[in-house]
Formats: structure tokens, C-alpha cells, sequence
């Protein structure tokens, strides 16, 4: 398993890197990475239903579909996100999930995960997460909810009922199931700062195996996933309406 500590923290540029990553390796990948203050909303969501557009709007908030499903999560520098990449021998995306939860026992989290592969303590949510698969590909990610503004958080997340009213697309479009949140650092019983748990995290996956090695993005990679941030993840396009272009530049490398 290719092992990546990604520092980039633009929402767009790291939507764009799970693509293609998923479309252009053959190796099993596990990426860890973070996002500046944003919102990521599923594939099959309306930005309106899901997002409270003046709140946004006024902190600077980046909207971001993502080519999963599932529901919207909101990101910040106190959350940090995992992804798992791998070859699709029916894949079982419940074990993701486990090894997720005995990450954290290690950590000294008594966590549970349900049927919707939440991950909570106590009865308060720490982690969501998706899925989707291309062609004999995989792809799961997580989020993990460490020092994250909850206030902000919850504001994001809340959109305005008359945004709902002014919804004009008769397409069916999936609706976030709403939990009460928690993080991580008012969980544990000893003093931990980010730095150490996403070097803790990276550390746990890259010894999972003596084969896994890391992987450093190069500068074709980078320009790669430029492109395909520029004609798809920066845009409006995508983001509100779930609408790209239909051909990438060859150089890019997509099927």
C-alpha cells in the first residue's frame, strides 16, 4: 500500500487528488490529508438544502462536491481526513470503518461504529464517511473530528428553510441525517495535540504492513490533478449544479 502524508489543504486541489488518484494508480492507497474551512457536500446533494449560503458566504467558506455519496460534512484545520483506495475484490467497506475504531482504542477512544459506518463516543458522532467504486477501484474516505470549531460547524451545516423553498430542480437528491457531534480531544485522558495524532494516524497505517511504503506526489502528479481542479473541482458547475465537463485534457490521463 502506497502510504501518502498529503500537506495540500485547498478543498478543491484535495477533491481533485482522490480522483485521480482513484482513476490513475493500480496500487492500494491510504492518504491522509486536511482541509482548510470548508464544506463537502455528497454527489447526489442540493448545495440549497444542505448549506447556509449568507453564513458561508461571510466566513469564506469553500463549498466542494465530492464524487462520493453520502451526506455533507464540514472540514477545518481540527479535522483530519483519511482515505483508502484499493483494487475492488468485493470490497467490504465495514472493515475500513474497523480498522478506523481499533485506531482509536489505540488512542485510548472507546468508539462504535453503526450501520451507517458512523463512528461515535458516547452516543456523539467523531466520524462520517463514504464510498464509491470505479471500475475494479475502490474508494472510502473518512473524516476524523479532533479540535474542530463545533459552533461553526453546526451554523455551516444548517441551511435556511427558504433556500429549500426557492429549490426549483425536481431531481430526487439525498438529504444529510443530522447527529450531534463531539471531538476527539475532549474524549481522551491525556493531553494531545493534532500534530501528534495525524503523525500517530500515518504511523498506524504505513506499520500496518511491512510492504506498505510511502509515496510523495510529483510534479506530474501536481499538475495532473491541477487540471482536473481547474475544469471540475474550483467550479460552479460542479459544485452547485453536479455538472462537468464530460472530456478532461489528455494530459491528465483520465479514462
Amino acid at each position: 500500500m502506497l502510504c501518502i502524508n498529503n500537506t495540500y489543504t485547498d478543498p478543491y486541489f484535495n477533491m481533485a487528488m482522490e480522483e485521480y488518484l482513484l482513476k490513475n494508480f493500480s496500487e492500494d492507497i491510504f492518504m491522509l490529508w486536511q482541509n482548510e474551512p470548508s464544506v463537502i457536500i455528497g454527489k447526489y446533494q442540493n448545495v440549497l438544502a444542505e448549506v447556509n449560503l449568507d453564513f458561508v458566504e461571510k466566513k469564506q467558506i469553500k463549498i466542494v462536491r465530492r464524487l462520493t455519496g453520502g451526506g455533507s460534512v464540514f472540514h477545518d484545520l481540527g479535522n483530519i481526513n483519511l482515505t483508502f483506495i484499493e483494487r475492488n475484490n468485493n470490497a467490504d467497506f465495514d472493515r475500513f470503518t474497523a480498522r478506523t475504531v481499533d485506531l482509536l482504542s489505540n488512542l485510548g477512544i472507546e468508539a462504535q461504529s453503526d450501520n451507517r459506518r458512523t463512528i461515535n463516543v458516547n452516543g456523539l458522532k467523531i466520524s462520517g464517511s463514504a464510498q464509491c467504486v470505479h471500475k475494479d477501484r475502490v474508494m472510502y474516505h473518512a473524516t476524523l473530528l479532533f479540535s474542530s470549531d463545533l459552533k461553526t460547524l453546526t451554523t455551516t451545516l444548517d441551511s435556511d428553510p427558504k433556500q429549500v423553498e426557492n429549490i426549483k430542480d425536481s431531481k430526487v437528491y439525498v438529504k444529510s441525517v443530522k447527529s450531534p457531534v463531539t471531538n476527539i480531544l475532549e474524549n481522551l485522558d491525556r493531553p494531545m495535540d493534532i500534530a501528534y495524532l495525524k503523525d500517530f494516524v500515518f504511523n498506524y497505517f504505513l506499520n500496518e504492513n511491512p510492504q506498505n511504503k510511502i509515496y510523495k506526489i510529483n510534479d506530474t502528479d501536481i499538475d495532473a490533478i491541477n487540471i482536473l481542479k481547474e475544469k471540475k473541482y474550483s467550479t460552479k458547475e460542479w459544485n452547485f449544479y453536479g455538472k462537468a465537463e464530460k472530456q478532461v485534457s489528455k494530459s491528465t490521463a483520465f479514462p
